[in-house]
């Protein structure tokens, strides 16, 4: 581990603004993608199980997705804002400030989790009416929600801690914890789901238990390893304290992404109470289809999880030319992946889906459904990317409602229609559609942000002192590329 002075920048945090960007976005994505690979793992091991005991238990983790969002949001819009602030604060130097941020990962997992425990466990009959599911599926959906809802606070502080360890370049961490845990709930989920061994069969409400338990481990990793100085920070007890100071500056950037974030859970809530409306059988081709699509998204995920910490960096370096052609590199590389991606999966959709469930009507259904909504996919890489710039630039209410532009302005509306002329082929096209939309505005607007830096003048400014440090021993001096 680095040792620093007070004040100094270890040579993991300073490589941030000065390691060759190819090199730094491969190494800071990585761990990220295998993260999500990791977390992937996680909710195809759910469906592969759960799609052995029926297909109504796959509708009914589809139907919950929403209320998954709401949460993750949580999580995100904290950790996104915490993210933003700690790689600032690094980028100024100012090491003290950062543990202070790291702090509030504890008080506002608590709080939230709280409330998130109280809405799954004790009102979870009036969720699932919320949610639209189908008579088959109420029961099967109550029992997974009621699981699941325990370990939420678990899941938000491996959320909001992944982005404080990115923060200071660390992405090596949150992926360990993350395989661990994915690794964890696979194993689980079919001693708990069938009752193997001395587990009980508890069907689908074993799934949820597995997920509870697997976040619990990843949690208390992240808390080990926060708390026990093996991290860049220094977190002590009076940083758990909540500060009201910081959690404002926290949500001045991450309130803006969760209120986003959300706005995607209500969308995803209208996109599947209108799919319910074909019944539990297209809730479920649909939960296949979207969970193979993922896949397409770890680079996505990955690319962007290293995007934020070097724009945050370089904002408070004021490493102007460095952080554009961060933006430019990193949306180049996500658009080519995404687009090979799509090819693959549209050629092999059936073969890929029947892994899951091969029944013929699902086949149906979702084999080309996702060939639909995949056609646009290589917009949605780069569109991400240029609002995690806006969220890096500190310009979170921009980065919303660039996001809100592409889900209000362009799917929303399609949604409502097109199913009403098309029928469920109405529903699949309703996303190539906002794909495109989203991406010509969100360039637009991120185009002309570099335009009004460049006019403005601060391209001319010295970088922040100490922002550039000498080469690690036995390495070349680094070369922006």
């Amino acid at each position: 581990m680095d040792t620093e002075k007070p004040g100094e920048l270890s040579k993991t945090t300073a490589r941030l603004g000065t390691e060759p960007l190819r090199k730094l976005l491969f190494r800071l994505s990585v761990p990220s993608m295998v993260s999500m690979i990791a977390m992937s793992l996680y909710f195809l091991a759910d469906t592969f199980w759960l799609g052995r005991l029926s297909y109504q238990a796959i509708a009914a983790v589809t139907i919950i997705f929403p209320f998954y969002i709401v949460v993750f949001a949580v999580g995100y819009g904290s950790g996104v804002g915490a993210n933003a602030l700690a790689s600032r604060r690094f980028g100024e130097r100012d090491v003290e400030a950062t543990n202070r941020v790291a702090g509030q990962a504890f008080p506002l997992s608590v709080f939230f989790g709280a409330i998130f425990i109280v809405a799954s466990v004790f009102f979870g009959r009036q969720i699932v009416a919320i949610l639209g599911a189908t008579p088959d599926i109420v029961d099967l959906t109550l029992d997974y929600l009621f699981f699941f809802g325990w370990g939420i606070p678990f899941i938000l502080f491996r959320v909001i801690t992944r982005n404080i360890f990115q923060a200071a370049g660390d992405a090596m961490k949150p992926m360990i914890f993350t395989v661990v845990s994915s690794v964890a709930n696979a194993v689980l989920d079919p001693f708990l789901i069938f009752g193997w061994g001395p587990f009980p069969e508890m069907g689908i409400g074993g799934a949820g238990l597995a997920t509870t338990i697997s976040g619990g481990l990843a949690c208390a990793l992240s808390c080990y390893y926060l708390l026990r100085r093996q991290s860049l920070y220094r977190v002590r007890l009076r940083h758990l304290k909540p500060d009201l100071a910081i959690i404002g500056q926290i949500y001045r950037v991450g309130l803006p992404s969760m209120l986003m974030d959300l706005t995607e859970a209500g969308i995803f809530l209208v996109f599947n109470r209108i799919v319910a409306g074909f019944g539990s059988l297209a809730l479920a081709a649909l939960g296949v289809a979207a969970r193979i699509a993922d896949l397409a998204f770890i680079p996505v995920v990955g690319v962007a999880h290293a995007l934020l910490p070097i724009v945050g960096f370089c904002l408070g370096a004021r490493l102007w030319e460095r952080l554009w052609s961060a933006v430019r590199q990193g949306s180049a590389i996500v658009a080519v992946v995404l687009g090979v991606a799509s090819i693959f999966l549209a050629i092999f959709a059936p073969r890929v889906i029947a892994i899951f469930n091969d029944t013929p009507e699902l086949l149906e259904i979702a084999v080309p459904g996702m060939r639909i909504f995949i056609s646009a996919l290589f917009l949605v890489g780069p569109t991400i990317m240029f609002i995690i710039t806006f969220q890096g630039l500190s310009k979170g209410w921009t980065a919303t409602a660039l996001s809100l532009v592409r889900q209000l302005a362009f799917l929303l509306p399609t949604l409502i229609i097109l199913p009403r002329f098309l029928g469920l082929t109405g529903v699949w096209l309703s996303l190539p559609i906002s794909d495109v939309g989203g991406a010509i505005v969100t360039g637009l607007w991120l185009y002309r942000e570099y335009r009004l830096q460049k006019r403005s003048g601060i391209w001319y400014e010295a970088p922040a002192i100490g922002s550039v440090v000498d080469p690690v021993p036995g390495e070349k001096p680094p070369v922006d590329l």
